[in-house]
């Protein structure tokens, strides 16, 4: 299975203070990956250095064969590298037809369009269900639905997803993660950055863990979740 996503060796910093060291991982086309760590450990640091977010200072991001560290972020959407932020960041004011139609703004093919809006609300029926409703009177978990059903629209081929269960009941947690497997089953790549340790390498092939912005430890999920050291930082056990 090819990577599609590579990170070889980046760091990255917010003015002084070091925030990657040397951070190096793959994601291989139709997998999903996880990256784990506690708060601050550079999880979401390092989704915004692929989405060219923070510059990186040293290091190279290769995506489908390409070199992206250097490239405007609008590009790389236009690739197919879609972020989801942690945090609900909808368009409040907007309402739910609006916000999905803000995904697919760099898009033209009319067809394809309404094809991934009906994918969308195969995915979501309760997005279909408050269409005319604005998104700042959503649910939390209606407004993850909302911000991974935009990033959708925008025709990804990998999607970062920043703490997808992050603020949600434990119920909304196992409908959402029983999305990011549909989601995988259908073709798309996904790497996940989630401090529910325990649900992330149960959906995940792979996993990475990061401590204070280096790479601590890597290896195949199931086999993280039998490992002693992880089981008592990361799964309470």
């Amino acid at each position: 299975m090819a990577d599609l996503l590579e990170i070889d060796g980046i760091s990255a910093a917010y003015g002084r203070i070091q925030a990657l060291s040397d951070v190096s991982l793959k994601v291989p086309e139709g997998s999903i990956v996880a990256l784990l760590g506690s708060n601050g450990a550079g999880k979401s640091t390092t989704l915004n250095t692929v989405s060219r977010l923070v510059p990186v200072t040293k290091g190279r991001i290769r995506f489908a064969g390409e070199e992206i560290q250097s490239w405007a972020s609008h590009k790389v959407v236009s690739a197919g590298v879609l972020q989801v932020p942690e945090g609900r960041e909808v368009f409040r004011d907007m309402s739910v037809r609006e916000n999905l139609d803000m995904g697919a703004y760099r898009r033209s093919d009319a067809a394809g369009i309404k094809r991934d809006l009906e994918r969308v609300f195969e995915y979501f029926p309760k997005l279909q269900e408050r269409l005319q409703q604005k998104a700042g009177t959503l649910s939390g978990g209606e407004q993850q639905m909302l911000l991974i059903g935009r990033a959708l629209m925008a025709g990804p081929r990998l999607l970062l997803l920043d703490e997808p269960s992050l603020g949600l009941s434990p119920v909304l947690v196992q409908q959402i993660f029983a999305i990011i497997e549909r989601l995988n089953k259908d073709g798309l790549t996904i790497l996940l950055v989630e401090q529910n340790a325990a649900i992330a390498l149960g959906c995940s092939t792979y996993a990475y863990i990061l401590e204070n912005g280096e790479m601590a430890l890597e290896g195949a999920s199931a086999k993280l979740r039998q490992d002693d050291s992880v089981r008592r930082t990361y799964l309470g056990g």
